[in-house]
């Protein structure tokens, strides 16, 4: 895992800062996990769970159960950036990328909970993280899939052999181990013959030259705010224009005459 990690930031290096976003969130991926699988392996980060049921196996038997919650932070971040992956590289809308994200979050949540609560009520738990699974899986397969495939031939493809990432999670051990690293891998690889503007989304570095539309939209802000600015000017222009003539003549009409000038100045109030 932290192998990987330092093979994904390398071959950042290879393409230009704003192609790096795949590359970023994949090395995130094997970073968070192999951090997870040293405290697992230090033996550290569980709770004892009093038991629901109990079994008379002698392989599960006893009154309380090992909790990794460790386990449940490393899916919390993992899962994020798995989904990012997938979802990215499909060029789904953000609103239904947030939404998925929020689900995902909601599932790891609820289980989470669900397993460190000593309640009859857990199924609760884990019947609200069965409903998002369920509607991350729709969006993450059917829905995705034909976004990906109305891009190109290239992006589907990328994005079959993303899809297969969180596949291998559930079996924890080894399969979890070698699925980061080597899809991962394979994600960074399948990216290499796609533009990000190809996916709706486009980053400019400070050093890039204005993309024509931005240029555009620039001008047409700073064409609006020199035309308020003239605006607000000519208003105050006015406004002091026809104050001041006012004030003026209050003041001479008053000089002259007692009675205009109790008249002016009640006009004037």
């Amino acid at each position: 895992m932290a192998a990987s990690t330092i093979a994904f930031i390398a071959m950042s290096f290879t393409v230009p800062r704003r192609n790096r976003i795949f590359h970023y969130s994949t090395a995130g991926v094997t970073l968070v996990a192999s951090i997870a699988y040293f405290i697992m392996a230090s033996n550290l980060s569980y709770a004892a769970i009093a038991v629901e049921f109990q079994r008379s196996n002698p392989k599960v038997s006893g009154f309380y159960r090992e909790i990794f919650y460790v386990r449940y932070i490393n899916w919390f971040v993992t899962t994020l950036l798995l989904l990012l992956d997938l979802l990215l590289t499909a060029g789904l809308p953000w609103p239904t990328i947030i939404y998925t994200i929020l689900l995902d979050e909601v599932m790891v949540v609820t289980g989470l909970v669900g397993a460190l609560v000593a309640s009859s009520y857990k199924w609760g738990y884990f019947l609200f993280a069965t409903v998002a699974l369920f509607f991350i899986a729709w969006n993450a397969t059917w829905v995705a899939r034909k976004h990906a495939a109305a891009i190109g031939p290239n992006v589907s493809r990328t994005f079959l052999t993303s899809l297969l990432l969180p596949i291998p999670k559930p079996f924890y051990g080894i399969l979890d181990i070698l699925a980061k690293p080597v899809f991962g891998a394979m994600l960074l690889i399948g990216h290499r013959n796609i533009d990000p503007a190809t996916l709706s989304f486009h980053i400019r570095d400070y050093d890039d030259d204005m993309h024509p539309t931005e240029e555009s939209g620039f001008r047409s802000a700073a064409a609006a705010n020199n035309n308020t600015g003239v605006v607000n000017g000519s208003h105050n222009t006015t406004t002091h224009a026809t104050a001041n003539p006012t004030v003026a003549t209050d003041n001479t009409t008053t000089g002259t005459s007692g009675v205009t000038g109790t008249y002016a100045n009640q006009f004037a109030v």
